[in-house]
């Protein structure tokens, strides 16, 4: 036996050894297996992806939410964390940190809702570009639509199923509207009479954050699974929006969002009619027909020129539709058509409302009967 190698037989040797240690590689990911990459190597993208458990990632986004301080966090991590354990390599080495800026829309600047941030880098990293654009697309427009924080999320932290337990009570829902952040907060707490720095909030936030990532998780399911198909529709208000604000109109951008959580609904010159000049007073008049279906004629004065908002609301004080936002008028006396609808465009149910005009410091409201 040779005591020692020639440095020709080492190196045919080692070229044989490598060979074979890159083969087993390629056989162990192959079979799925939780393998590490060899130092340095790069991952293709997208990365991939196996079938996740949905609740899991719900619970593990609402506990998360309140160990961060960050939905963006707290929603990419718990779908990463479940990849983890499903995939392993490349996602134990993908620092989850890189998201934590997501807070608050952005380091509180209340852009786009970080339980969407998140969720949507995960869809990113597991989908080629032409498809992630339509799951994520999906996810965004299921978020402005469906009330939130969700059934499950309710009943969870009744039952204490989540880790984090210092709010245990049912939330009220509602629909954002809007993928932002600000807007999401400022109508949960408008309909839930709660404060943005309240407990209430910041857990509606917390069970929010679960219900996104999990429902990000079940597009991604359904979409390996071969079973995704898109649902999401825009809401017909969104056209009125693009009409000023669309490629077409005379403020272009770019964007999929309605204004109406903002700016109310729409406005055009004839949806609100000039009906007689400057009077000597503020007045609200009573609506008419009242009780109406599906329409009510609304008047008011002003004897100034005034910024001007009328809304309407339902009988617990929440605003169902802003028909006037904010909008300087003169002196005079106006009439605007209430359709019966709120300011997503869906009719409203049958019963009481109150139309309420505000003009400089002049406040009035008047109660409304709608029929069906």
């Amino acid at each position: 036996m040779k005591a020692e190698l020639t440095r020709k037989e080492f190196l045919a040797n080692g070229a044989k050894l490598a060979v074979g240690a890159v083969a087993g590689i390629g056989i162990m990911n192959s079979l799925g297996a939780k393998t590490l990459r060899p130092q340095g190597a790069l991952v293709d993208w997208p990365w991939p992806y196996q079938q996740l458990d949905t609740e899991k990632v719900r619970i593990l986004g609402h506990d998360n939410f309140w160990s961060s301080g960050s939905c963006s966090y707290g929603a990419f991590h718990a779908i990463i964390q479940a990849l983890r354990d499903a995939v392993g390599d490349p996602y134990t080495s993908l620092p989850t940190e890189m998201l934590i800026y997501g807070y608050g829309g952005g380091v509180g600047w209340g852009t786009l809702c970080g339980a969407l941030n998140g969720p949507a880098a995960a869809i990113s990293l597991v989908c080629v570009k032409a498809r992630s654009d339509v799951i994520i697309n999906e996810l965004f427009g299921w978020y402005t639509q469906t009330n939130l924080p969700a059934d499950t999320s309710n009943t969870y932290a009744t039952e204490h199923r989540f880790t984090d337990t210092r709010y245990d009570q049912v939330l009220p829902q509602n629909m954002s509207g809007s993928p932002l952040c600000h807007a999401s907060v400022t109508e949960w707490c408008k309909h839930a009479h709660f404060t943005a720095t309240s407990t209430e909030r910041k857990e509606r936030c917390a069970r929010l954050t679960g219900d996104v990532a999990a429902y990000a998780v079940k597009l991604l399911n359904d979409e390996f699974g071969g079973t995704f198909t898109p649902t999401y529709v825009p809401p017909s208000t969104i056209a009125g929006c693009q009409s000023c604000h669309g490629t077409s109109g005379v403020n272009n951008v770019a964007a999929k969002m309605e204004c109406t959580q903002c700016h109310g609904t729409p406005h055009v010159a004839s949806s609100v009619e000039l009906i007689g000049g400057a009077g000597l007073t503020y007045e609200l008049t009573q609506n008419y027909p009242n009780p109406f279906n599906p329409s009510t004629s609304i008047q008011f004065t002003i004897p100034r020129q005034e910024n001007v908002s009328l809304k309407i609301y339902d009988i617990h004080g929440r605003e169902v539709r802003t028909l006037i936002g904010g909008e300087q008028y003169m002196p005079g006396s106006y009439r605007i058509e209430w359709d019966g609808r709120d300011n997503f465009g869906r009719r409203v149910a049958s019963g009481i409302y109150f139309s309420r005009v505000q003009a400089g410091h002049f406040s009035a409201a008047r109660k409304m009967s709608l029929l069906k």
